[in-house]
C-alpha cells in the first residue's frame, strides 16, 4: 500500500471547495467591528483556524482501484472505499481519487470532513446488490443493540440496514438506520444501541437498504465526476429523508459536481438540514422520487446547471429552506412536476430553468394550510421556459394557498400541443400579493387565471 501526495493538489481542493458564485465566502466584518479590518495576506497554518490557510503546493492524495496494483488501495466493495476516505481524513483532509471501474457497496461510504472524493466520470460507477428484507422475530428495547431475524440469509456482517416498524405508543413510523457488525446464527449486533423500541407489535422488518454515499455532522465535503446507480429495479423503496443515491444530514458546505445519480427507488440526491450545499452540473435522472431534494432547514442551498429527468419531481424545496438559488437548470419529462415548494420555504431565487414536459404542473407552490403561515412567501420566478406542463387540464405555474409576495418576472410559458384545457399561471383565491412582470404566454386556453378576483 503506497501513501503518496500529488503536486497541486492542494490548491484544486481548495480551488474545488470554493469554486462559483463566492457562496460560502465569509463577511469581510463582524457586526460591529470596523469597516476596514485588516486583511489577511499571508496566512499560516494555526490549529483551529479554517477560515484562513496557506495554498499548499501538495496535498495528501490516495488513489482507488478496482483490480490488485491499480492504485493505493485495490478492491470493488464499499470498505476499500471506506478505508481510503478515512485515512485521507485522518492526515487532515485530502483527495481520494477512484479509478475507472464498478464497486458495488453492501453499506454506504460514510464521508468525513475536509475530503474530497473524485472519480473518472462515467467510468467509475458506484452500485448496490438487490434488497432483501425480513421480519424480525423477538422484541428488542430501545437500549438495546442487537436484533433478530427471521431469515439471515442475505444479509452479512458489516451490511447496511434499515429497521422498520410502527410504533407500538402512537403508530407513527420508526426507521433506523445501522450497521451489521456481528451475529450468531439469525442474531445480530448493531454499531449503534437502537434508541427505539422494535417490538413484534409494531411488525419490524429489516432491509439491506442505505445510501450509496452519505454523511451526517460534518463540512467542507466535495463529491465530484463520478456515477451512482441505485439499482432500482431490485431494491426496495428508501424515502429521501432518510437515504438517496446521495443523502446528508446536518452538514456545512458540501460541493456535489458532475454527478450522474441515476435509477434509485427514492430520491437521486437529498440532503436535510444541510447549510451551503451547492449541487450542480450533475444529472439527477430515472428516479423513483426526487431529483434534488433541499431537505428541512436547509439554508442557502445553490443548484446550478444540473439535468433533472424522468424523477418523480425534479427540485423539491422541502420544509424551511431558505435563501436559495437554482439557475440554468433542466428539468425535463418529471412525472409530476418539475418544481415544488411548500412549507415555510422563503426568499429563494429561481432562474432561467427550462421546465419541460412536467406531468401535471410545471411549478407547484404547495397549500400549507398547518399553521399561521408556512407558505413559502417572497420566491422569485424569473426568466424560466416552462413548456408543456400536465395534461388537458395542466397548469404551467400553479399558486396554492395564502401564499404571498411571489414575483414572477419575464418567464415564457407556452404549448407546443393544442390549447385544450391548459392555463398558463393559476393563482389561489386566498393568495396575497403575486407580481406579475413581462411574462409571455403562447399556446394557451387562458394565460392567467386569477381566483383571487372572483
Amino acid at each position: 500500500m503506497r501513501l503518496r501526495t500529488v503536486q497541486g493538489s492542494r490548491r484544486r481542493f481548495l480551488s474545488g471547495l470554493f469554486a462559483g458564485a463566492g457562496v460560502w465566502s465569509l463577511p469581510r466584518t463582524a457586526p460591529g467591528s470596523a469597516q476596514d479590518s485588516p486583511r489577511v495576506t499571508a496566512p499560516r497554518a494555526t490549529d483551529g483556524d479554517e477560515r484562513h490557510e496557506p495554498a499548499w503546493d501538495e496535498l495528501f492524495t490516495i488513489t482507488v482501484g478496482v483490480r490488485g496494483g491499480e492504485g493505493d488501495f485495490s478492491g470493488s466493495s464499499e470498505r476499500v472505499l471506506q478505508a481510503a476516505v478515512d485515512s485521507v481524513a485522518r492526515s487532515g483532509g485530502g483527495t481520494v481519487r477512484l479509478l475507472p471501474g464498478t464497486w458495488k457497496l453492501r453499506n454506504s461510504v460514510f464521508l468525513p470532513s475536509k475530503v474530497r472524493l473524485v472519480g473518472s466520470g462515467v467510468e467509475t460507477v458506484l452500485t448496490r446488490p438487490e434488497s432483501v428484507t425480513t421480519l424480525l422475530t423477538a422484541d428488542s428495547d430501545w437500549y438495546d443493540q442487537e436484533i433478530t431475524l427471521s431469515d439471515s440469509a442475505g444479509f452479512r456482517v458489516g451490511d447496511g440496514v434499515l429497521l422498520r416498524a410502527v410504533n407500538p405508543h402512537n403508530g407513527a413510523a420508526t426507521v433506523i438506520k445501522r450497521t451489521l457488525t456481528a451475529r450468531s446464527g439469525n442474531r445480530f449486533r448493531l454499531n449503534n444501541g437502537l434508541r427505539e423500541n422494535l417490538w413484534l407489535s409494531g411488525k419490524p422488518t429489516c432491509s439491506t437498504l442505505y445510501p450509496l454515499l452519505t454523511s451526517e455532522y460534518t463540512a467542507d465535503v466535495v463529491i465530484e465526476d463520478l456515477v451512482l446507480d441505485g439499482n432500482r429495479g431490485q431494491t426496495e423503496h428508501l424515502d429521501g429523508n432518510y437515504g438517496g443515491c446521495v443523502f446528508l444530514q446536518d452538514c456545512n458546505r458540501f460541493v456535489i459536481r458532475g454527478v450522474t445519480a441515476r435509477n434509485n427507488n427514492g430520491d437521486g440526491i437529498s440532503f436535510q438540514i444541510c447549510h451551503d450545499v451547492r449541487v450542480e452540473n450533475c444529472h439527477s435522472h430515472d428516479n423513483a422520487d426526487l431529483g434534488v431534494h433541499p431537505g428541512s432547514g436547509s439554508q442557502r442551498p445553490v443548484i446550478l446547471n444540473n439535468r433533472l429527468e424522468r424523477n418523480s419531481q425534479g427540485l423539491f424545496w422541502c420544509w424551511g429552506v431558505k435563501y436559495g438559488l437554482a439557475e440554468d437548470n433542466q428539468m425535463i419529462g418529471n412525472r409530476l412536476y418539475g418544481v415544488s415548494i411548500g412549507h415555510n420555504d422563503t426568499d429563494n431565487v429561481m432562474r432561467r430553468n427550462v421546465i419541460r414536459g412536467s406531468g401535471q404542473f410545471g411549478v407547484l407552490f404547495r397549500n400549507e394550510d398547518r399553521g399561521l403561515d408556512f407558505w413559502p412567501n417572497r420566491n422569485v420566478l424569473e426568466d424560466n421556459l416552462i413548456e408543456d406542463s400536465g395534461g388537458v387540464e395542466g397548469v404551467a405555474i400553479e399558486v396554492l394557498g395564502k401564499v404571498r409576495d411571489l414575483t414572477f418576472a419575464g418567464n415564457t410559458i407556452r404549448e407546443t400541443r393544442e390549447p385544450a384545457q391548459r392555463v398558463g399561471i393559476r393563482i389561489s383565491a386566498d393568495a396575497g400579493a403575486v407580481t406579475l412582470s413581462e411574462n409571455r404566454f403562447s399556446g394557451l386556453s387562458v394565460d392567467v387565471e386569477d381566483r383571487r378576483r372572483g
